[in-house]
């Protein structure tokens, strides 16, 4: 029986920056912070170093990816437009069919 992956979790620039901003001027272990924001320490490592070697550029999200509501509205419409050539097609035929028969 195979299982399907979970996704991945994906955060926004702002939650990653706030996460390292914590992580750097806080008192507390960085273990602690980490597990109060449901992330694993060495996340916050990575995206500690990304913001040291990218600065401002770090974090850019991944363009062109619509968020998952706007995804799931576009799959919803592509459904129905081809619904609606399927229904198109078969009247398109009925509609030859019954003008076969007229006198």
């Amino acid at each position: 029986m195979t299982s399907k992956r979970k996704p991945y979790k994906t955060y926004p620039k702002e939650f990653k920056l706030e996460a390292v901003r914590l992580m750097e001027f806080s008192d507390r272990p960085t273990a602690e912070i980490a597990r109060e924001l449901g992330i694993a320490r060495n996340r916050l490592y990575k995206w500690k170093e990304q913001l040291q070697r990218k600065g401002d550029l770090a974090f850019p999200g991944k363009p062109g990816r619509p968020p998952k509501e706007k995804q799931s509205a576009d799959t919803a419409l592509r459904q129905e437009n081809a619904r609606l050539r399927e229904e198109v097609e078969i009247l398109k035929k009925a509609a030859a069919y019954f003008a076969k028969e007229l006198p």
